[in-house]
């Protein structure tokens, strides 16, 4: 069973000439952004962040900041449940590559970074909220996760991860607004100070099924930590040039989305709460619209209950039963 699913890999350049494909969830960071009358000044607003980002954090033998640009492809992966060539969007995450223009080189960043799935919409969007349902307590399905965990590490397994991408992926995410973090001594050199949070999340639980760890960065030049979720070690499976792409990356995603939190106008201390109410914070130059990415949510949710989940619930439920991690 473990071997019955097959993998394919599409791949997108995102830059200010993109267009999200049919079947990109909407509500994902670089789809979202390429919508509107503004889809091309936000596209390029916001690799200008990304650029200016990276040389920022990569300042040695850059006295101009400008030696580096970061080139971003968009890996669409769908999955062929039954061998039919009937193919589901699985999961889509962003690919850094860095081009310094000094050397004339291109060096292969981080694959992961942004990480959008149907399947955990499904979960976190349908299953959850009909879990919880009239109930008096919240509580979480004992399965809750199981299906998407297995799906992701095999395809992180899989002979055509393997072929297109070198190392692990690295996915990158805000932190909960509803955790407190704490500052500790650790201090690495590109990655910045390290934070613990006071307690585990759901985010952490599910990501945990996927196979990931997490660690809780705060980077120089930043005002809030960033949730790094990895395989293996983090701080030394990666080069500086790779994390920094990574952060330059989804701290320039999290100010447009998270401005609250990423674009604050004070810095986190050494011991941190998340707020998304908070007034004292900047906008960037980017339009979009958060609350219609958080009702597409339940839209995108019941598009893979509709057309992954019910349909091939007989087989996923063998298939996860069996497949072993």
């Amino acid at each position: 069973m473990n071997n019955d699913f097959s993998f394919t890999i599409n791949n997108i350049g995102f830059d200010e000439n993109y267009q999200p494909s049919n079947s990109t969830r909407v509500t994902t960071n670089f789809a979202n952004l390429a919508r509107g009358e503004s889809r091309k000044k936000n596209l390029r607003n916001a690799l200008t962040m990304i650029n200016n980002s990276f040389n920022a954090l990569a300042h040695w033998d850059n006295p101009k900041g400008d030696r580096y640009y970061v080139e971003l492809d968009i890996i669409s992966v769908d999955i062929d449940v039954q061998g039919s060539g009937q193919a589901f969007p699985s999961i889509e995450i962003l690919k850094t590559n860095i081009v310094d223009q000094l050397t004339n080189t291109r060096i292969e960043g981080i694959v992961g970074n942004n990480f959008s799935s149907y399947v955990r919409d499904y979960d976190f969007s349908v299953l959850l909220l009909n879990h919880n349902k009239d109930k008096a307590h919240f509580s979480i399905p004992e399965d809750f996760g199981d299906l998407h965990g297995k799906l992701f590490q095999s395809f992180v397994n899989s002979d055509t991860y393997k072929q297109n991408f070198k190392k692990p992926p690295v996915i990158c995410l805000s932190v909960s607004d509803n955790k407190t973090y704490f500052r500790t001594e650790n201090q690495h050199p590109v990655l910045g100070f390290e934070y613990q949070p006071n307690e585990s999340s759901l985010t952490e639980q599910y990501f945990k099924k996927m196979g990931l760890q997490v660690r809780y960065f705060m980077p120089s030049h930043s005002v809030a930590p960033l949730a790094f979720y990895f395989f293996g070690d983090l701080l030394n499976d990666y080069s500086n040039v790779e994390l920094i792409s990574t952060i330059s990356t989804m701290e320039t995603f999290q100010k447009i989305y998270r401005p609250e939190i990423y674009n604050a106008n004070a810095v986190a201390g050494k011991c941190y709460q998340p707020n998304l109410k908070n007034v004292d914070h900047s906008l960037t130059q980017i339009v979009y619209d958060r609350e219609e990415r958080s009702k597409l949510a339940v839209d995108q949710g019941k598009f893979a209950e509709e057309h992954f989940i019910k349909p091939y619930q007989h087989v996923l439920k063998q298939w996860s039963a069996a497949y072993a991690l």
